[in-house]
């Protein structure tokens, strides 16, 4: 089972830090979804930047959504031996 969302915070160039409730923190580019549809929005560095967990995944305002599956699936493991990510 995938573990929950309990923290996110996004970075430059359309990245998100996700912190998982298993202790795990991840990082996920977003960068590939901003043509599609309803995630063009988080184009706007402004507006990407208002990300919040929510349901153990995580949400924008205008109710855009990436799942903990998602994002636990498809981010880079962050450890202390990929220091570059962590920017």
């Amino acid at each position: 089972m995938t573990p929950k969302v309990t923290h996110v915070e996004a970075l430059p160039d359309h990245r998100l830090r996700v912190g998982f409730e298993n202790g795990e923190t991840r990082l996920f580019d977003v960068t590939p979804y901003l043509d599609k549809g309803v995630f063009r929005d988080l184009r706007d560095e402004a507006y990407f930047r208002r990300v919040r967990p929510v349901w153990g995944g995580v949400e924008w305002p205008h109710e855009q959504d990436l799942s903990a599956d998602t994002l636990y699936c498809a981010g880079t493991p962050l450890t202390p031996s990929r220091p570059w990510l962590l920017t």
